[in-house]
């Protein structure tokens, strides 16, 4: 069950920051509607890492539509284009 409090419960945040854990975050209300949330910094840096894997994958889909629609390069040309990338060209 999440834990849902107002924000003005921060003048005690020592105690609100008990709440926190990993998997259980504090959801904080403002006027009656969400506003913030406190997470444990485990959960954050795996919000991160699926942050980036969903950007990763959605450039790779792109890359996929690109080819599809404008051809796939060979790879010899790939190679060359990683040596004059790789060399500064």
């Amino acid at each position: 069950m999440p834990k849902i409090i107002p924000v003005s419960d921060l003048r005690n945040y020592g105690a609100v920051l008990e709440e926190v854990s990993y998997g259980q975050p504090v959801y904080l209300t403002r006027n009656g509607r969400g506003a913030y949330s406190l997470r444990d910094i485990q959960d954050e840096e795996r919000f991160q890492k699926a942050d980036a894997m969903i950007r990763l994958f959605c450039e790779l889909n792109a890359g996929i539509r690109s080819a599809e629609e404008e051809g796939w390069i060979s790879e010899e040309d790939l190679l060359a284009g990683m040596e004059n990338w790789r060399k500064g060209d």
